[in-house]
């Protein structure tokens, strides 16, 4: 198994590299982010390591970058913060665990093995349908580069169609889904979100991303249309 170590403290790096290859790993070291993000584009990893704190690039942006083009590689974030937020934001960026600083050795080769026999497996970071893509961690949403403003619930609406992309949703579904347990509304709220996501992110655009199906539900074009 190749590990890609992306530690800006030297002696920590040293260390985990020397611990690691007596586990049996092969392993690489970046000493920043902008190295770490050169060593991962030419080299194919089974897992990486990733400091938050780094220079230049810093871990949550080499994180969003590697899952924006398709490197699905287990990431392991390693940080000195600690805190619920800073752990939601590592795994809001695509990593797939989180252990703050000092740390077992022995807790990071565990996690690290737990990753490796999970293995790889896609999961987009950024939602895409043809030129329109959602970024659930940023809440940014935006057409061929172009950004869009959202409310949150129109947000919402549209991230749900947009993980459900090619396939029929009914109301219920996106009720269910998008508001709480206690809304007993107009089902017809559906309709008005839609028709305000239609005139934000399809007609300014000339597009028609968002079909209704009468008697049926809506269906979002599928990522490729």
């Amino acid at each position: 198994m190749r590990l890609l170590v992306v530690e800006d403290e030297k002696r920590l790096a040293a260390a985990l590299k020397r611990g690691l290859e007596q586990e049996g790993f092969a392993v690489d070291v970046a000493l920043d982010g902008t190295h770490g993000d050169w060593m991962a584009s030419e080299n194919s990893y089974d897992a990486i390591l990733l400091d938050i704190m780094l220079p230049g690039v810093n871990g949550y942006q080499l994180c969003a970058r590697l899952r924006e083009r398709g490197d699905w590689a287990p990431i392991l974030m390693l940080t000195a913060k600690d805190g619920e937020y800073d752990e939601a934001e590592a795994l809001d960026t695509g990593a797939d665990d989180y252990l703050s600083k000092p740390f077992s050795f022995v807790v990071l080769v565990a996690r690290l093995r737990a990753l490796l026999r999970r293995g790889a497996a896609a999961r987009p970071v950024v939602l895409r349908c043809g030129e329109l893509t959602l970024d659930p961690a940023t809440r940014r949403c935006a057409r061929g580069g172009t950004p869009i403003e959202l409310t949150a619930r129109e947000f919402a609406v549209l991230e749900y169609l947009m993980r459900r992309a090619g396939q029929v949703v009914t109301k219920t579904e996106i009720i269910d889904h998008v508001w709480d347990f206690g809304f007993d509304g107009d089902a017809n709220v559906v309709e008005v979100h839609l028709s305000a996501l239609r005139r934000k992110v399809d007609k300014p655009f000339g597009a028609a991303s968002i079909e209704t199906l009468r008697g049926s539900g809506y269906r979002m074009a599928a990522p490729g249309g």
